[in-house]
């Protein structure tokens, strides 16, 4: 899926995160968590196994997390990929089809 855009998705919330994906060159992560230290790297894993899924290969994606389960964090990075790939409700409706039962699991 090709990243065309800037897009966001979730919030700041606690159990929650927001994912910011934009347009970038090979896959650039930057995380922030209130319990990176605990988790860091299943976080870090959560994340690049959902762009691997979307077959994203080129993006700059911005993860604050704060404290979000692994189904919340591939929801948000989903959302955000999704939108930032031109997947929005006006693309929707106008025939633009989301890739159910492929990308999406």
């Amino acid at each position: 899926m090709e990243v065309t855009s800037t897009a966001m998705a979730g919030t700041l919330e606690s159990s929650d995160c927001q994912v910011t994906v934009e347009p970038g060159t090979g896959i650039d992560l930057s995380i922030e968590s209130s319990v990176i230290n605990q988790y860091g790297k299943a976080i870090k894993k959560t994340i690049l196994e959902t762009l691997e899924r979307l077959e994203v290969k080129d993006a700059k994606v911005t993860v604050v997390d704060k404290g979000a389960l692994d189904c919340t964090l591939k929801a948000r990075v989903e959302g955000a990929v999704f939108r930032a790939s031109g997947y929005t409700e006006d693309a929707i409706c106008a025939g633009k089809k989301l890739p159910w039962g492929g990308a999406i699991q």
